[in-house]
């Protein structure tokens, strides 16, 4: 810890749900929810030397992460009185090798606010940030990099 860096403990106080999923064979698979809503095949991308044929965990995080944070932008744009209709949220997420011999993840979240002045989309951006419980988990583990446009 860096002098004068403050730890926050983002846990939660406690727990409002639980998901439940299970993998069946990894990366070369499928993968199912407990009650029903999720059944996908799992295979490893092209990039990874798989042949693409199915979805991945990097897919599934990213998908979770867009929707997470962008529920959280629009949570604090409602506090703040701003209708963010029209706003999305993507995310990229990038794995690759690490230095302890496995492998580490990346993301990139790209944030349109097309009818909001630059400077209150960025304090919203910011505001949602510390709300969404992806940048919490994520905070200090991965990098996390964040485009407003």
């Amino acid at each position: 810890m860096t002098e004068g860096t403050a730890v926050v403990d983002t846990r939660p106080t406690k727990i409002m749900y639980v998901a439940e999923a299970t993998a069946h064979g990894g990366r070369e698979g499928y993968v199912t929810s407990q009650d029903g809503q999720i059944e996908l095949k799992v295979a490893m991308p092209p990039a990874l030397g798989g042949d693409g044929n199915g979805t991945n965990p990097e897919q599934l995080f990213a998908a979770g992460f867009s929707a997470c944070f962008h529920n959280a932008l629009v949570l604090v744009g409602r506090r703040a009185g701003f209708d963010l209709t029209g706003s999305t949220v993507a995310a990229k997420v990038g794995i690759g090798p690490n230095k302890q011999r496995g492998y580490g993840l990346a993301v990139a979240l790209s944030v349109s606010l097309p009818v909001l002045d630059p400077d209150i989309a960025s304090k919203l951006v910011d505001a949602a940030h510390e709300v969404c419980p992806y940048s919490n988990a994520t905070r200090g583990n991965i990098e996390v990099t964040i485009l407003l446009g």
